[in-house]
């Protein structure tokens, strides 16, 4: 990916020499054409075509928005709920983990603990459990696919 970035900022400098204008709305017009220089090499380049990456981490971006929104929302009903305390199962469960470095269990961990209602607890010792803490769970294995198919999902698109 960053061999793809520097050889893009490089045919960017070539397209601004060649039609000797050195000003910025140039650069970003050889910035384009390098990028679809690469798009249509990317088959030559061993790595993936780094716009991939870069759709991944918005989606990423808004996916947790997303998530975000919704939990403010059924933090808001679960609070105003008329019989708070019959009505709820707070409790603790188990997430096994599909991630391998540090930086995606960790980036998980924060998107978990960042979103309203639950908590990244504790990481097990050989890194393949994260303990959450869920205001609500009326079912665990809801809980546990729900954050496997949204967040570790979008994790291992960016990373991988």
């Amino acid at each position: 990916m960053n061999f793809q970035i520097i050889l893009n900022i490089l045919v960017a400098f070539i397209w601004m020499f060649l039609w000797e204008t050195f000003d910025f709305s140039t650069f970003v017009i050889g910035y384009f054409v390098g990028m679809f220089l690469l798009f249509l090499m990317r088959r030559f380049i061993p790595d993936s075509f780094y716009l991939d990456r870069v759709y991944a981490i918005c989606k990423l971006i808004l996916l947790f928005i997303k998530e975000l929104i919704l939990a403010n929302l059924s933090v808001v009903k679960f609070v105003y709920k008329p019989n708070l305390k019959t009505d709820t199962k707070p409790g603790i469960f188990a997430l096994p983990i599909d991630l391998k470095t540090n930086w995606e269990i960790t980036l998980l961990a924060n998107l978990i603990t960042l979103t309203p209602g639950t908590l990244s607890v504790a990481v097990s010792n050989d890194y393949s459990v994260i303990y959450i803490h869920a205001m609500d769970i009326p079912n665990v294995e809801e809980q546990i696919d729900g954050i496997k198919n949204t967040f570790e999902k979008a994790i291992m698109e960016v990373t991988r």
